[in-house]
């Protein structure tokens, strides 16, 4: 999974180096990069494997062919997304058009969600993780193991 965060800092040929956790975890699956598009939710990017975006896709393409909402979708996350490969030494280079979405400009905060991660300018998304804390503590009820989970911890 992808856990934790990081903070790593553009190099002057706007290359970012990867977490080595992240990177280990893609490298298991058989992946030499990840798959990044501007997030819906916030000033930052989202990132995940291809089977994840190929999944997203299969939903996608489940929806009624003619209805607006398939395009929106497919527009907005497949157009939008990027194929990043880890050079020799695991760094990525993001695009200009990906790094203004999120307003990066020299570091690179990587925040590990589980199956996915994001990518934020950190002092951004020390904000938005205040605003989660409080909002995580007011629906913490809604967290709750099942029975299946409870027998596997």
């Amino acid at each position: 999974m992808f856990l934790s965060s990081y903070e790593n800092k553009l190099d002057k040929k706007g290359r970012v180096s990867v977490p080595a956790t992240f990177r280990s975890y893609l490298n298991s699956m058989g992946y030499n990069g990840f798959i990044s598009y501007p997030s819906f939710n916030h000033s930052a990017l989202e990132a995940c494997s291809q089977d994840r975006v190929e999944k997203l896709s299969k939903t996608i393409d489940s929806l009624n062919p003619f209805e607006d909402k398939r395009d929106f979708f497919a527009t907005s996350i497949l157009s939008e997304s990027e194929n990043l490969q880890f050079d020799t030494e695991g760094r990525i280079s993001i695009s200009e058009k990906l790094l203004n979405h999120a307003k990066i400009r020299s570091n690179i905060l990587f925040v590990g969600l589980g199956q996915t991660f994001q990518i934020w300018e950190p002092k951004n998304f020390e904000k938005f993780k205040a605003f989660a804390r409080k909002k995580a503590f007011q629906n913490r009820s809604n967290l709750k193991w099942d029975n299946k989970q409870k027998g596997e911890l």
